[in-house]
């Protein structure tokens, strides 16, 4: 499978392999995403129905949007630096021209990438000792350290993206804000 034979849709902007790691990369956080949205507003919409229709909650409605938040999340970084949507403070940035844009992004990126990567090491560690004390959701008896997978796997996930950028950029001419969005503004001027 070559980077031209992947659906229509999202594009890395990558060659090869990268390419199709970014976009299978990309399918399953949309699914997590679209997924967990659609879940959490379920629940929700149940417990509310639930509460005023026959008078009782679902007892587990708070436990499950707390894992669905926690995915959301944590599935969210990753889609967001995907996109080129993390908030960014640009001023200094903005008044470059374009390849010391590129390379301050190859620099930002790559910075960026090593801290996702460090976060990651932290969370299976903060895991691991919430695995060990044993703990549980009190009403559905899931263990607590289940519900925070989606941390190291969206710090991963965000890393990898954040790499896959400084890639971009290092390939490019263009200073790239994701390996498939164009440093640029798409606003033109309004005359008044």
């Amino acid at each position: 499978m070559s980077h031209d034979d992947i659906p229509s849709g999202y594009r890395s902007g990558l060659p090869g392999i990268l390419g199709i790691v970014d976009y299978g990369i990309s399918r399953v956080e949309s699914v997590i995403l679209a997924a967990g949205v659609l879940l959490m507003a379920i629940n929700t919409i149940a417990n509310v129905v639930g509460r005023f229709v026959f008078g009782e909650s679902l007892f587990f409605a708070e436990e499950v949007n707390r894992i669905l938040i926690i995915m959301i999340t944590f599935a969210g970084i990753g889609y967001a630096a995907r996109h080129g949507r993390h908030i960014r403070m640009s001023a200094f940035y903005d008044a470059l021209p374009t390849n010391p844009r590129r390379i301050l992004m190859i620099f930002i990126a790559t910075f960026t990438s090593l801290i996702m990567f460090v976060l990651c090491y932290f969370s299976v560690g903060y895991i691991s000792s919430t695995y060990h004390t044993g703990r549980v959701l009190p009403t559905m008896g899931i263990p607590i350290y289940f519900i925070y997978l989606w941390v190291p796997v969206g710090f991963a996930v965000t890393g990898i993206q954040y790499a896959l950028t400084a890639i971009k950029n290092l390939r490019s001419k263009e200073a790239y804000l994701s390996t498939h969005v164009i440093d640029k503004y798409k606003d033109p001027e309004i005359e008044l």
